[in-house]
């Protein structure tokens, strides 16, 4: 599987997220092949991007650079002023919801995220090294 399909799938299953895009995203449609293509160049013994156009993944695997991506999170629902909604029997009605609520799910979506991604990349490098691949002595894990 492409390594941005499993992190799409994997971010998109977290409660509350609504958006996902890895490298330059939706703004790579505006864009020429020319200037989003990642320019390589050959440092130190390891190939290197100049540019990170791509977010690090190449042809559905990693270039070996970080991996950027976002995640897009809707708003907390339940916030403490009253909300127009209706009843089980369609009536107008007024909901305040009571107690304490977070004001963004953003803080506790952090390590969430983080944690779906090495998951990910774990999953990722079981199937690589499963379908008999091995990496070269210029790689490591």
């Amino acid at each position: 599987s492409k390594l941005q399909s499993a992190l799409a799938y994997a971010m998109m299953s977290i409660p509350a997220a609504k958006g996902f895009e890895y490298g330059e995203g939706f703004s790579a449609a505006r864009m020429k092949g020319s200037v989003h293509n990642d320019v390589p160049e050959w440092k130190n013994g390891k190939i290197h991007f100049l540019t990170h156009h791509a977010g690090g993944i190449l042809g559905g695997i990693s270039t070996g650079d970080d991996i950027i991506f976002n995640v897009a999170f809707k708003p907390v629902s339940s916030i403490g002023q009253p909300q127009t909604t209706i009843s089980y029997k369609g009536e107008p009605a007024i909901w305040q919801p009571g107690g304490r609520h977070d004001i963004t799910v953003v803080t506790r979506a952090i390590p969430i995220v983080e944690a779906m991604a090495a998951l990910v990349i774990a999953d990722q490098l079981i199937e690589w090294f499963s379908l008999g691949n091995q990496f070269s002595n210029n790689h490591s894990v």
